[in-house]
């Protein structure tokens, strides 16, 4: 059961080592694209199609029909990576249990959006956990957990990328120890827990008033989705990479300084960032560069 782009090498490992997958859960087709006309599928669809897999879009996860056509696959196993909160009547079907990948070292960054959030508060490492599911979000017992470094220049879209491969590792051994029952599970610490909750568009507001370093990683950390904005001459101005630059001045924060040519600057409490990857309202994304020339 699986939705984005992150679940695909985790679905694809299984079948690369012979396991037997009756059956893929994933969101309903969707209209989107330009002017909405075209009907968009889930990047875990796409690749089930391309494997001949039985798929399964249920808009109800409690429709008698769906939990008919889930129980008639008679799986020994579920595996989650990034779908929905499933009932109990669902996630405790299967004999062998359901096991849900998250992308953090459980029980940190609970929530929808742990690698954007381990990116903003300038963590230097997060990681993927395996754990058995029940039925308080992110809270069942832990099969394995394996860190990733989180480098300096890391965005939330290299991290997510880097951890892909781990996670699709992470999902191969976890169903192996499963269906060889050569597992423990252990339960999770709730005094360590920490949250990431969904971040949603007026989350993603820039306030120079904070330290450079803070603004950097905010930064890098909604970059490049849900991607952090502010406004410039009376239009958002979407920043997907900026370098820090921590020095004393004198300058309001929020002030902006350019040469109209090669730079934009905007000062926060104790330095500035320098935008160089950006998206301004009604244009497409470019470096810094074209984004001057173009305003000359």
């Amino acid at each position: 059961m699986g939705t984005p782009e992150f679940a695909v090498p985790s679905l694809k490992i299984l079948i690369d080592n012979g396991h037997e997958v009756v059956g893929v859960i994933t969101s309903t087709d969707k209209m989107g694209g330009r002017g909405g006309k075209k009907l968009l599928q889930s990047a875990v669809k796409k690749y089930a199609v391309s494997q001949h897999l039985k798929i399964l879009q249920p808009k109800n996860l409690k429709s008698k029909k769906f939990l008919s056509e889930l129980r008639a696959l008679k799986a020994d196993l579920q595996i989650i990576i990034a779908f929905r909160m499933l009932p109990v009547v669902v996630w405790d079907m299967p004999p062998l249990g359901t096991y849900n990948l998250h992308g953090s070292i459980l029980p940190s960054y609970r929530g929808a959006a742990p690698i954007n959030w381990a990116v903003i508060n300038g963590e230097t490492e997060t990681g993927v956990t395996s754990f058995k599911l029940k039925h308080e979000i992110d809270t069942g017992d832990i099969l394995i957990s394996r860190k990733v470094t989180i480098d300096k220049k890391d965005t939330a879209g290299k991290l997510h990328d880097k951890m892909m491969s781990v996670a699709a590792a992470v999902i191969l051994e976890s169903v192996e120890m499963v269906s060889m029952k050569q597992l423990t599970l252990q339960s999770q610490d709730e005094s360590k827990v920490s949250k990431a909750p969904k971040i949603f568009h007026k989350d993603c507001a820039i306030d120079f008033n904070d330290p450079t370093e803070k603004v950097y990683n905010f930064i890098r950390g909604l970059s490049p989705y849900p991607t952090s904005w502010t406004m410039f001459r009376g239009k958002k101005l979407k920043i997907f990479w900026a370098d820090a630059i921590i020095e004393d001045h004198s300058e309001k924060a929020g002030t902006i300084i350019t040469d109209d040519k090669s730079y934009l600057h905007i000062y926060t409490r104790d330095g500035y960032v320098s935008l160089t990857d950006i998206q301004w309202e009604g244009r497409k994304r470019m470096t810094i560069t074209q984004f001057l020339n173009g305003l000359n």
